[in-house]
């Protein structure tokens, strides 16, 4: 039996981190642009009007975005789910480093967050002589000990948690919780226009919008946000899947389109105040999500923490780890995030990066852009792709993905995965039997598991030892399972 440590010993080599801990000398103040970081919530790459043929979406302000800069087509959440994802954004570092491995359940867990004494890149850019504000969600710490204003941000006006109504919230502003009336996309919108009128004029600002859309519940909509999908007769993306509820999948993606219609608008005001303001041409503006979304995709709805959208009668039984109407999944649909970024005089207009960009990457890449300084004793796992943005072929880029998701709220998983741009292994080290293995080249929308076909078996092997590799580097706490399954 091969060990845990022969199979460290023999991928040690092929180790694909890049682990930042020295600091970067700051850039010229004269040149530091302000940063827009606008991300919404469970938002799928399919839900933007670029994406292509393959989507009801109308988001004329998102496309015109889009087309102006440079799209990353192939950009990756470490986890599927909120707070993680969040976490990883801020920290470049995995939701099991940082005692975050799913959505922050406030019954549950009213005092986890994450740790203050972590510095984020919101911090690290504000040391820089930002000006920096958070408008929206956080969903990383409801504690005072964890508020925004305590890792990196001037200003914070939105929800501490992680879900509040789409209409009439109460939200904390000037650390006063407040109710207001309205739809909560535009509510946000106005207090960060608000941001970036009232920031001072001898300094860059840094502004994270965190939307709650497209969350459900995903109505009410303004009218005119409803109105293109009112008669809307969607085609479900897997219409033979056995047992798909396709009256249900029909009216949620009417629904769910519609409240993302209302963040394009929403950004397209965003936008035209940089312009009235004469600060789009010294303004980087990077768009994402936190994760994707399935709609009816492989039978099933929701992100990581996915429900299966079946008639009741075609439902799988529930298992010792994972009740009836419950698909946890690393689907690419989960994982893959629509964004783009514009980089006034370094993107291009209709520029593309197929390149493999994982969340954790933003840490390095904004604080370059910002002239920041990378904090000492900080663990910085991402890379800075600044240089695929500026279009330099020469760059040497690994892309392989690693990512991890343990459930613990609605089931209970441990799922690892290794991403190459040909093949996907998600091992689920605390019910084996959920393994799988998907050739992304020639079925793209992961339909056939292949996990069992022996002339994989190479592959699989391989990658299951570069899976472990990559836990071991970063001490991941499922190792523990590993040792246990190797040892049988």
């Amino acid at each position: 039996m091969i060990r845990l440590c022969s199979i460290v010993a023999i991928m040690l080599t092929a180790s694909l981190f890049h682990v930042q801990r020295s600091a970067a000398a700051p850039g010229d103040p004269r040149n530091r642009p302000n940063i827009v970081f606008i991300m919404t919530d469970d938002q799928a790459p399919w839900a933007v009007g670029v994406y292509g043929d393959n989507t009801y979406a109308n988001t004329p302000n998102l496309d015109k975005l889009f087309k102006r800069g440079a799209y990353l087509r192939n950009c990756f959440t470490p986890t599927p789910v909120c707070s993680p994802s969040r976490a990883s954004l801020a920290t470049s570092r995995y939701g099991s480093e940082l005692g975050i491995t799913d959505w922050i359940n406030p019954r549950r867990e009213p005092n986890h967050g994450l740790d203050p004494k972590t510095t984020t890149w919101y911090e690290a850019i504000q040391r820089a002589g930002y000006h920096t504000g958070l408008v929206g969600k956080w969903h990383l710490g409801l504690t005072d000990a964890h508020h925004p204003t305590k890792t990196g941000f001037n200003y914070f006006m939105g929800h501490r948690g992680g879900g509040w109504s789409p209409n009439n919230p109460t939200l904390e502003h000037y650390g006063e919780q407040t109710k207001f009336t309205g739809l909560t996309t535009d509510i946000l919108t106005d207090h960060a226009i608000a941001f970036i009128t009232n920031c001072p004029k001898d300094k860059p600002f840094l502004l994270v919008l965190h939307y709650r859309a497209p969350h459900t519940r995903w109505l009410p909509v303004a009218p005119e946000d409803w109105a293109p999908f009112e008669k809307l007769d969607p085609k479900p993306p897997h219409p033979d899947y056995p047992g798909l509820d396709t009256a249900r999948v029909k009216r949620m993606t009417r629904e769910y389109l519609a409240s993302v219609r209302g963040v394009d608008r929403n950004v397209g005001r965003v936008m035209k105040t940089l312009s009235d303001l004469k600060l789009a041409d010294n303004t980087v503006v990077v768009f994402t999500s936190d994760h994707g979304y399935q709609m009816g995709h492989n039978g099933i709805w929701h992100k990581g923490n996915g429900h299966w959208v079946l008639k009741r009668d075609a439902l799988p039984p529930a298992t010792e780890n994972i009740p009836r109407g419950q698909r946890p999944n690393m689907y690419d649909h989960s994982i893959r995030v629509p964004t783009c970024i514009v980089w006034p005089g370094v993107t291009k207009a209709g520029q593309r990066v197929e390149r493999t960009i994982s969340f954790l990457d933003y840490y390095p890449t904004l604080c370059g852009i910002a002239g920041a300084r990378l904090p000492r004793g900080e663990t910085i796992r991402g890379r800075d792709f600044a240089p695929l943005l500026r279009g330099d072929k020469g760059v040497a880029w690994d892309d392989d993905l690693f990512a991890q998701y343990s459930t613990k709220h609605q089931s209970r998983t441990h799922m690892r995965m290794l991403r190459t741009k040909r093949w996907k292994l998600v091992k689920d080290y605390l019910n084996p039997k959920r393994d799988e293995f998907y050739d992304l080249q020639n079925d793209p929308d992961e339909t056939t598991n292949l996990i069992s076909k022996v002339d994989h078996a190479a592959t699989i092997a391989l990658m299951s030892a570069e899976l472990v590799l990559k836990m071991d580097e970063i001490d991941d706490p499922v190792l523990e399972l590993v040792k246990e399954r190797l040892d049988r």
